[in-house]
This record gives C-alpha cells, structure tokens and sequence, in this order.
C-alpha cells in the first residue's frame, strides 16, 4: 500500500481579486473586501427608461457620425464609378 501524504498544494489562498468583470462567475454585487453581497438599490420604472433614453443619447453621436461616414463612403464610390 503506498504512502498517502496531504498535497502540499495550497488551493485557498489568493493574491488578486477573481471577480473581473468578463468572467464567468463575475458578480456585480459582490464586494471586494470581505466578499458578502451589498444591497443592489431598486430601480423604478421611470428610472429605468430614463436610464435607457439617456443611454440612446449618449450613443446617438457616434451612430450618426458611422451613417454619415458610411452614406459619404457610398456617395464616393457612386461619383468614381458612375
């Protein structure tokens, strides 16, 4: 029978913080320093969509200037081949 020893291996101790958002296990509520949940503040329905407007505004210059770069992009080539 072979000699069974305990794995030296520490498998518990960690230098960085795992929870990175892109993971999968990443979780939001999770604090960092003891690593019990917060509480998540709720949100109203009023919120929300003031949320979700104010998040279209904040895109709509960079959608705009993709289309006109686009529409300028066509426009070129419809006056070099035609």
């Amino acid at each position: 029978m072979k000699n069974k020893r305990e794995d030296d291996l520490d498998t518990e101790t960690t230098f960085a913080d795992m929870n990175v958002e892109g993971f999968r296990w990443y979780d939001p509520n999770l604090k960092k320093s003891d690593g019990t949940r917060r509480h998540r503040p709720k949100v109203t329905s009023k919120e929300y969509w003031q949320l979700v407007r104010a998040a279209f505004a904040a895109y709509l210059p960079v959608f705009v200037i993709v289309i006109a770069a686009f529409a300028l992009m066509m426009l070129i080539a419809w006056l070099w081949v035609g």
